[in-house]
Order: C-alpha cells, then sequence, then structure tokens
C-alpha cells in the first residue's frame, strides 16, 4: 500500500541537541500508527515536522504525496490536528468553535453548519451546542477539540496525546470514535504515553527515544519479539533481597524497581511454587504486555 505519510533521514536539531536524528517513518492509508517515546524522545517535534510546522535540517517528508515544508499548506487542507494542549476559543460557543474553525479551511458558513450536527453527534455534544468552552468539563473540551480536526472531513488524522488528563470513561469514549475513524477509512498518526491506549488503539506503533526509531511493528508483534510472554511482579520490602538470592533462578531475567521485582519467564510455574513457599511477599502473576516492551527498550529512568 502507497505510503500517505512518508519520512526519510528527516532530522532536526535545536542548539546542540539533535531531537529527530534521522527518521524514517512510512505511514499506510487507513491505518492508526502510533509513535511512543517517553519526555523529550522527538514525537512533537516529529509531528511538527510531518505537518510542515518546522522546517527540517535534512532528509524529507511527504504527506498525502505533497513534499512538506515546500507543499504543506496544500497538505493540510486535508488534515486534522488534534494538537497535545485544547486550544479551543473560550469566547465562543461549542458551535461557534466549529463554524470559525472551519473557515480556516475556505469552507463556506452553509457547508460548515451542515456538518456540525453530525460532529457534534460524534463528539456526544449536541445538548451542548450552545455552551461556552469554560463551561465544559475537560472530556467535552478534549471531544471538542477531536471534533473540530474533523470540520474538513480530512484524510489524515494526527493526535498529539489526545486522552492526557482525561477520566476513565471519556479515555474510552474518545477510543471508540477513534476507532470509528479508522472503519471509515482515516489514517491516524497518534503519540500517545498510555500503553493501553496503543495496544488497543494502532495497527502499527514505533518506538522512539533520543530522537530516532529503535522498534517497530504491531503491538504483538513487539510484544512477542522483544520480551518474555509472561511477567510476575513481586512486591514488599523483602522483594528486592529475595531477588537478589532466588530470581535468577526462576526467571530468565529480572528487573528490580522500587519494592517491586518484575520476572520475566517463559514458563512461570517453578517461579511460582517458589513464591508459594515464601512468606511475607505478593505477587501478580500476568501476560506481557506493550509497557513491559517499552520499558525494556527505553529504561525505567525517569526523564525531564
Amino acid at each position: 500500500m502507497k505510503s500517505v505519510i512518508r519520512a526519510r533521514n528527516l532530522q532536526k536539531s535545536y542548539g546542540i541537541y539533535r531531537v529527530v536524528d534521522g527518521l524514517n517513518l512510512d505511514v499506510q492509508r487507513g491505518e492508526c500508527f502510533g509513535l511512543l517515546g517517553p519526555n523529550g524522545a522527538g514525537k512533537t517535534t516529529t509531528l511538527r515536522l510531518l505537518l510542515g510546522l518546522t522546517e527540517p535540517e535534512g532528509g524529507s517528508a511527504e504527506l498525502l504525496d505533497l513534499p512538506v515544508p515546500q507543499a504543506a499548506r496544500e497538505a493540510r487542507i486535508r488534515v486534522g490536528v488534534v494538537p497535545q494542549m485544547d486550544n479551543l476559543d473560550p469566547d465562543f460557543t461549542v458551535a461557534e468553535n466549529l463554524l470559525v474553525y472551519g473557515r480556516y479551511f475556505g469552507l463556506r458558513d452553509a457547508e460548515i453548519e451542515a456538518r456540525i450536527p453530525d460532529l457534534l453527534d460524534f463528539a456526544s455534544l449536541t445538548n451542548k451546542r450552545d455552551a461556552r468552552v469554560p463551561t465544559l468539563s475537560g472530556g467535552m473540551k478534549r471531544r471538542l477539540t477531536l471534533a473540530r480536526a474533523l470540520v474538513n472531513d480530512p484524510d489524515v488524522i494526527f493526535l498529539d496525546e489526545p486522552t492526557t488528563g482525561l477520566d476513565p470513561q471519556a479515555r474510552h469514549l474518545i477510543w471508540q470514535r477513534l476507532r470509528e475513524l479508522t472503519r471509515q477509512g482515516k489514517t491516524l498518526l497518534l503519540t500517545t504515553h498510555f500503553m493501553d491506549e496503543a495496544e488497543r488503539l494502532c495497527h502499527r506503533l514505533a518506538v522512539m527515544d533520543n530522537g530516532r526509531l529503535i522498534a517497530e511493528g504491531s503491538p504483538q508483534d513487539l510484544i512477542s519479539s522483544h520480551i518474555e510472554p509472561q511477567v510476575v511482579e513481586v512486591f514488599g520490602e523483602a522483594a528486592a533481597e529475595w531477588a537478589y538470592r532466588h530470581a535468577a533462578y526462576f526467571a530468565d531475567r529480572f528487573e528490580i524497581s522500587g519494592e517491586t521485582v518484575f520476572c520475566y519467564v517463559r514458563d512461570a510455574q517453578p517461579l511460582l511454587a517458589e513464591l508459594a513457599r515464601e512468606e511475607g511477599l505478593r505477587y501478580l502473576h500476568r501476560p506481557a504486555n506493550l509497557e513491559d516492551v517499552f520499558l525494556k527498550l527505553t529504561g525505567r529512568e525517569m526523564r525531564e
């Protein structure tokens, strides 16, 4: 399939820091592609480069078969953007925010007005049509920002951490709406810090660190190729001491983080039998997930 977003050897620095370092990327039509990485990995800068909002220092990018930033204005006519921070106009009502935004794309007022009911229904905001933005909850503002990104009926939608700060109910509703968009054939490029979000939504994803892509594939492919299939988390004040004495005998690999020991295993039964004989330790047995892959590839240390 032809890529609708394409980057080759894309590079960008700020001062002495190489924020995007030789990035190669292909996003196919109709897929949800996730871009994961710790703070400062270069995700937002990558989105800005692909949208033509930031000038690269090297390499090339195409968006909907158009070179960016050279033809970025023409490409963005067919693109919707959900920014990391809501930038709705607080002086306007919900419907007025959609109307004014649609004008930026050269749409006639009558055309925008005809689209507004469906957009409000999509965002579950029909009964908030005449409400002003300051009266909306955080979840409502985020859904309005998503609806606004669709006012021009885009082919491609960029979403920069679309559910950050939302409660579980709001997150699940937005997930449902994003799945609907991919079923409609829209292409989504998503950055997120929520591994469960990426695992649920993304057909493919890439892990980014220090400006480079360090792994790419479907969520299940990444899990199966980078991590042992089962994880046993051991908790308690004595967990680290237990791990130094016993974990190497029962786990293929283990990591200690605070008062938790993460034991990665192919066969959990010997480890579980050992833990059943230990007093004062609690443990959780679960399948490996995308967060395990992310932490293995990027480390557990805090990023400022």
